[in-house]
């Protein structure tokens, strides 16, 4: 199975949103052969678009990872798809993918909280409030305000309060939807990685001496009407048992690949053994198709 080829950037993209600095934990969860791993990290920066981070581990620039972190204040983490844009010892940066808008709202709103001036109550008050119910509020104090000129007004301050708290549930419902949207961003992510468990990859000569049964394919008709030939190449994981447990096909015509696809299923193998035990690998099988 040939790798992907990576992504090539010819140039850095022009940065959108402005970093902030943050200092707290952070958890990067990368596959490697299909098989989760928790890197254990500490955030430096963020912005609605990514983080910069130090991670206790090696990652590698167009790779996608998860990545979990807390911000300042907020009662829920903030769990998102991410790609390294950049990476340098353990340094690297991560740029947010397929990030839910509920969840970049409540990275703005922590942003906006950290960087804004102490909020000034009555200027709150006079936004959320209809001039009605302030007149109601005005006729109501007048008398108070008379004998006690100088005494603050708890009313409003509990009528923002009550705004307050009612933002605060908007945004812990907003985050319970961006939770649901990362863990079926994530199982995307693992849907795509490579098949095998094991991580043992066996070259295709390997295994073609400890083949025990092999079926020919059936040349399809269509094909050999159209006058199709040529190579179909699969990516294969033998079970322990050397039956083929799954297939993958990597390239070659369409006409070909269902028909390889159908006889390499019943091939068996001699089972492949690691330290004297038989275990599950993964290998590449080619099947030819000529006409003559």
């Amino acid at each position: 199975m040939s790798a992907a080829p990576s992504m090539a950037f010819e140039r850095e993209p022009r940065r959108v949103f402005s970093r902030h600095p943050l200092n707290v934990p952070l958890d990067l969860i990368a596959l490697r052969s299909g098989v989760p791993e928790n890197l254990p990290g500490r955030c430096t920066d963020i912005s609605e678009a990514g983080v910069g981070a130090v991670v206790a581990g090696e990652v590698a620039k167009g790779q996608q990872v998860a990545v979990e972190l807390r911000l300042p204040n907020v009662g829920v983490p903030v769990r998102a798809r991410a790609v390294v844009r950049y990476q340098s010892r353990l340094h690297c940066g991560l740029e947010f993918v397929g990030l839910s808008v509920e969840q970049r709202e409540m990275i703005g709103y922590w942003i906006y909280r950290s960087t804004a001036e102490p909020i000034d109550f009555d200027q709150l008050e006079k936004e959320i409030l209809p001039k009605q119910e302030l007149l109601k509020i005005a006729n109501a104090e007048a008398p108070a305000a008379l004998t006690e000129p100088a005494a603050k007004p708890r009313r409003r301050i509990r009528v923002v309060r009550r705004g307050l708290y009612m933002l605060i549930a908007s945004i812990l419902a907003l985050a319970a939807l961006g939770w649901w949207e990362w863990q079926r961003s994530w199982n995307e992510l693992e849907r795509r990685s490579p098949a095998v468990e094991s991580g043992l990859r066996v070259s295709p000569e390997t295994m073609e001496k400890r083949i025990l049964t092999k079926v020919d394919p059936v040349y399809p008709e269509a094909a050999r009407t159209a006058g199709t030939e040529g190579r179909v190449e699969l990516d294969a994981v033998i079970a322990p048992d050397g039956s083929v447990k799954r297939l993958r096909p990597v390239s070659g015509p369409d006409l070909l690949v269902r028909s390889a696809s159908q006889a390499v299923q019943s091939w068996k193998f001699e089972p492949y053994l690691s330290s004297g035990k038989p275990v599950e690998v993964e290998t590449a099988i080619v099947v030819e198709f000529r006409l003559n």
